[in-house]
């Protein structure tokens, strides 16, 4: 009797696995049985969560707020992301137009779900994080990946924009500071590109995840705060994930058009349902915390940062992307090989979890964090320079 074969769907099918996930997994496992792993992998902070949040938490579930909330989550914790915007972005946005999700990327694959049709193009500049093109696979869309580069400083510039433009063009990914490269667009920089998308009628999904994570200025511009046409055009995302050390609590929003966002709403009524009530409580006390902590965070990851970029400058196989903003140095290693290759080389036989470039279009890069203690990097880029002498049989 032959054996019966599984009809999956189709464009789930052509959906790829998180190199992120995997490489994260593969180095917890070898660290379960015992292996000193240096991970460069993480996408996280390695801070704790602040107490005044888990203690909000803790109060939440004593309290007995462990039951079902408005899908787009709760009342007070929307007035209090509407707050946020207003403080920190000039940004004007109603509870109604913001809707609470499991993460930042439940918000962004909401938005691509309502967005996007079959056949509709989604402009992808690369590198880019690695969610992004799978999202739009799983609603039918189009990829079309727009290449930076060295001579943009791996930026999208807006003649680099136009030539990609067609009359299916939807959508338009910006995400500053990024992900995986930590560059941050300028306010001027921004406007140029908001000035092609309106143009155009493109939507523009501003992911801003690692907003508070900038190094080099306190100046910072969302996207949205562009004027009317820009706001108009554009769906901000942001979470506590990154910020408040809370990644494994799942918050993430996204605000933008009323329309649109009543779409998001009536989707995620029959998705997920409202996101973790204890979670949001606990959201709601992050957000009303002064800035303190964060800027303790930010200052030791550009302390960090420094560290990094003085170590990798002394291996003359690997040149860098100076990092703005986030917690990653994405660096060059097509003078050593195939960074898939290089990054599974690196962890089976170094112990040094890195992430190859390939799962966010720049498959010549790895990703290094440096979301760990300064310990940690001198360790990590020590082993790694071995082993490249090892390769070179110097």
């Amino acid at each position: 009797m032959e054996k019966s074969v599984v009809k999956i769907n189709r464009r789930i099918k052509e959906v790829l696995g998180s190199t992120t996930l995997a490489i994260t997994a593969r180095a917890k496992e070898l660290q379960s049985k015992g292996i000193d792993v240096v991970n460069f992998g993480a996408g996280e902070p390695d801070f704790d969560t602040p107490d005044t949040i888990k203690q909000a938490a803790i109060k939440a579930i004593e309290g007995g707020f462990t039951k079902y909330t408005p899908s787009t989550g709760t009342i007070d914790l929307r007035k209090a992301i509407a707050a946020k915007f207003k403080k920190d972005n000039n940004l004007e946005y109603t509870p109604n137009q913001i809707a609470v999700s499991c993460g930042a990327k439940h918000s962004i694959f909401n938005l691509i779900q309502v967005l996007i049709d079959e056949g509709d193009e989604v402009l992808i500049p690369t590198p880019y994080w690695v969610s992004y093109p799978e999202m739009v696979k799983i609603a039918g869309g189009t990829n079309v990946f727009i290449q930076t580069g060295w001579d943009t400083g791996f930026k999208l510039t807006p003649a680099i924009l136009e030539k990609h433009i067609t009359s299916k063009s939807k959508i338009l990914f910006i995400n500053s500071p990024s992900n995986p490269t930590g560059v941050v667009y300028s306010k001027d920089e921004l406007q140029d590109i908001v000035r092609i998308c309106v143009k155009h009628q493109i939507y523009m999904i501003s992911d801003e995840i690692y907003e508070k994570l900038i190094y080099d200025t306190d100046q910072y511009t969302s996207v949205a705060a562009l004027g009317k046409d820009a706001y108009d055009l554009t769906i901000t995302v942001n979470g506590v994930s990154k910020a408040f050390s809370m990644t494994g609590w799942r918050i993430g929003y996204a605000a933008g058009p009323q329309e649109i966002m009543d779409y998001v709403k009536n989707f995620q009524d029959h998705s997920t349902s409202n996101p973790t009530s204890i979670s949001q409580a606990a959201a709601l006390a992050a957000l009303q915390l002064p800035d303190d902590d964060i800027i303790v965070m930010r200052d030791e990851f550009k302390k960090r940062r420094e560290l990094m970029m003085a170590l990798v400058e002394d291996l003359p196989e690997i040149r860098y992307i100076r990092p703005d903003g986030a917690f990653y140095l994405f660096c060059d290693v097509s003078k050593i090989g195939d960074s898939d290759v290089i990054a599974k080389k690196i962890l089976d036989e170094v112990n040094v979890a890195v992430i190859p470039g390939s799962g966010f279009g720049a498959p010549n890069f790895i990703r290094f964090s440096f979301a760990t203690s300064e310990e940690r990097i001198k360790e990590g880029i020590k082993r790694i320079g071995q082993w490249i002498k090892s390769q070179s049989g110097s």
